[in-house]
């Protein structure tokens, strides 16, 4: 399955769940995550979305330490699957 085919299913299963799945575009900061997924409750977390098997580039890696620094949640998601078990957990209080 291709990344924008997965982002696609990432963005409808967030909004069937009263969420934003927000398209994060940060000039000047190259390597930031692609979706800024909020929730009810004030959840907030930051998804790097991957093609099947492919993994984070060096930089994508520093950006991602440097927001779970920050106290956020980070994923990586390159398949259906990762999506739900992110979702779940998310909803897990």
């Amino acid at each position: 399955m291709r990344e924008k085919n997965l982002e696609r299913k990432l963005v409808e299963a967030v909004t069937r769940m009263g969420g934003l799945a927000l398209k994060f575009v940060s000039p000047g900061m190259a390597g930031a995550p692609d979706r800024l997924l909020l929730f009810p409750g004030g959840k907030a977390v930051f998804v790097e979305m991957k093609a099947p098997g492919e993994r984070p580039r060096p930089l994508q890696l520093y950006r991602h330490k440097q927001l779970r620094n920050l106290g956020f949640r980070v994923y990586v998601v390159d398949s259906v699957d990762q999506i739900g078990e992110l979702l779940h957990e998310i909803s897990t209080p």
